[in-house]
Order: structure tokens, then sequence, then C-alpha cells
């Protein structure tokens, strides 16, 4: 089992592709499987819910919260002490927070854009992510 945040656009990025074999869907699957122990807080699942229920998306309701639930059900919340990072975009903040309270845990946090994020080796794309779990 790992422990992985997993970022508003890696959900995003594997509810719009029709590619069962992206790295985005695969991470869904491996949540859904057991091998992923997604790590959340409530702003977490805020941030999932308003971006997912955005127009552009045309997201069906059902879908949506079938996300959320199986992050829910299937993950751990968690609620972070402050790192004081700074991050470009502080609103993913929280994200970043997340996985550095289960570090030592060696938790993950599973985004396509670490470019908003520092660089650092548990920060990791979902091809990444993917990699990582077939190892263990």
């Amino acid at each position: 089992m790992v422990y992985a945040v997993i970022d508003t656009n890696v959900l995003v990025s594997a509810l719009l592709t029709k590619n069962s074999e992206a790295a985005t869907v695969k991470i869904f699957d491996a949540i859904a499987d057991g091998i992923i122990t997604p790590l959340y807080h409530m702003e977490i699942l805020m941030e999932y819910e308003e971006v997912l229920s955005r127009p552009k998306f045309r997201f069906s309701e059902d879908a949506i919260w079938d996300v959320l639930g199986m992050i829910v059900k299937c993950g751990i919340e968690v609620f972070p002490r402050s790192t004081g990072e700074i991050l470009i975009d502080m609103d993913d903040l929280i994200f970043y927070e997340v996985a550095m309270e289960k570090r030592e845990s060696d938790s993950f946090l599973v985004t396509g854009n670490k470019k908003h994020y520092p660089v650092r080796d548990f920060i990791v794309t979902p091809a990444e992510m993917i990699e990582i779990i077939e190892r263990v």
C-alpha cells in the first residue's frame, strides 16, 4: 500500500480521457484496488468538488460524487501542520502539507503540474507514480 495525495488535475485528466491505459486512469484503478491509499483533507475535497463541477467539464453529478466517495471510502483524512512553505499557487499548499504530514509513511503527491511545487522526490507525475507502485 502506498499513501498519496492526488492533485485535482489528475482527477480531471482521468475523467476526461477515453484512454483506459492513461496513467491518470491507472491511478484511479490503483485507488479502487487498494494499492494507493489517498490522503485528503476537507479543503482538498472542497476543491475537488468545485473544480469537477465546473460547467466546462460537463461531468455528471453522479461521476463527481463517485470520485469524492471513492477518495473518502478508500482514503485517510489528514490534519496537517503548517510547513511555512511558499508555493507559486498557494491554493496548492494544502496538497503539499497533507503529503508532508505523512512523509514518515513515504507518502507521495501525484500531480500533472510539478512546476507548482518545490522539487522534491516525493512529488511525482501520474506516470512516475505508476512506475513506483509497479515496483512495490
